[in-house]
């Protein structure tokens, strides 16, 4: 990059332009004054200059200055080499991991693949992507900047989170998007959670498969905790064998005072977990919270509600619609509305073999258009609030 430097040669030139990092700028008059110069080749011939050489254009003429060899001190050498425009390691649009690669390595090709998720991120740029190549455990990873993390068939990508970890911790920029696709995160009965959403505008996750988080008093497949807004879009994954206590489970939606979840859920397994799905306000303020679309997924097997919206009058929405869907063997509620600014609404569902099937409690609603089918549940079958026509 070229930059204007004010300078005085021995000419008295007037100013110069060096060839120089922006960064260095206010050095360059400090530089070029502290290391004698000779003022052409073949005064540095006769003096012993060494070939190090600054380049200065004076009113618009080239000019070559040499630098003694005596006279060049060790940190005058350095911020010489600075200046003579020697590149910055470049960050890879796309890098690789696999199973034989090095974090020391470029993660430039596959020859030269890191071994981690974490080791890649270091080398790619912001809004790069890094492509998995084969079968191997990755690693956990903090994800901070816009990134594409894929596995399109190269083996089974895995993350191992360990004891009271998480797999991917997403604290990226309020503009960054974050796609994640192909990842099989296990937590081995003591990861705390497989995904947690902090902060991005936009986080995709497909064909995922987010197991066994049961770190005890917590465990939790998908956390989406945002501080500001985030839209976070869930696809054609599994999302099993996830909690170990009451408020612990497949997916929470749970924004700060001031945050706002935009959630779409599409063909995604919630099986086997603490709760199979909650969207909770209680911690946002009034006018921000959550709203979630569930469509052709399934929400079965799990040890408490199915399907939970929980707020307070005071409180953020927890605002779901399901559609679509089936839920059922659930041991507690299939459908549960828990407290004002706490909405559920209903269209196309099969609700059948729960504790309850649906249940409105503390003013919450479960609104129905009349099209569902909520039958042969083990306790009540339980009624809508209200009804929506279709149209």
């Amino acid at each position: 990059m070229e930059i204007d430097c004010k300078s005085v040669d021995r000419r008295g030139a007037a100013s110069a332009i060096a060839t120089a990092d922006a960064a260095l700028h206010n050095d360059c008059a400090a530089l070029a004054g502290a290391i004698p110069l000779c003022d052409n080749a073949d005064i540095a011939a006769r003096r012993g200059c060494t070939v190090l050489s600054f380049n200065f254009t004076q009113e618009g003429l080239p000019m070559t200055r040499f630098a003694t060899k005596t006279s060049l001190s060790l940190a005058a050498l350095a911020a010489s080499l600075v200046l003579a425009g020697a590149p910055a390691l470049a960050l890879n649009t796309r890098s690789f991991i696999s199973n034989g690669g090095n974090d020391a390595s470029s993660c430039i090709n596959i020859p030269n693949a890191c071994s981690t998720i974490e080791g890649a991120l270091a080398k790619t740029n912001a809004g790069g992507e890094i492509s998995v190549v084969n079968t191997s455990d990755y690693g956990i990873a903090t994800i901070t900047t816009a990134i594409s993390i894929t596995n399109d068939g190269g083996g089974e990508a895995g993350i191992i989170t360990g004891a009271h970890n998480i797999g991917i911790d997403i604290i990226a920029g309020n503009g960054d998007v974050v796609t994640l696709r192909g990842l099989n995160i296990d937590g081995q009965a003591v990861g705390r959670s497989g995904i947690s959403i902090h902060t991005a505008n936009a986080v995709h996750i497909q064909n995922a498969v987010i197991r066994n988080m049961e770190e005890a008093g917590a465990g939790t497949g998908i956390g989406i905790v945002p501080t500001a807004n985030v839209q976070v879009f869930i696809a054609d994954s599994f999302i099993f064998n996830n909690g170990s206590v009451a408020a612990t489970g497949g997916i929470v939606i749970k924004p700060g005072f001031a945050g706002h979840a935009n959630v779409t859920l599409d063909r995604v397994h919630l099986e086997n977990n603490v709760r199979g799905i909650w969207a909770d306000g209680t911690g946002a303020g009034v006018g921000f919270g959550s709203h979630v679309v569930i469509r052709e997924s399934f929400v079965t097997g799990n040890a408490g509600d199915g399907v939970l919206a929980i707020s307070t009058a005071a409180a953020g929405a927890a605002f779901i619609v399901l559609e679509r869907s089936t839920i059922t063997q659930n041991a507690g509620a299939g459908v549960h509305a828990d407290g004002g600014h706490a909405v559920i609404l209903l269209s196309d569902n099969t609700i059948s073999r729960n504790g309850t099937g649906v249940s409105a409690t503390t003013t919450g609603q479960v609104i129905t258009y009349g099209n569902n089918r909520n039958n042969n549940n083990i306790g009540a079958e339980g009624v809508a609030t209200s009804t929506f026509s279709s149209f």
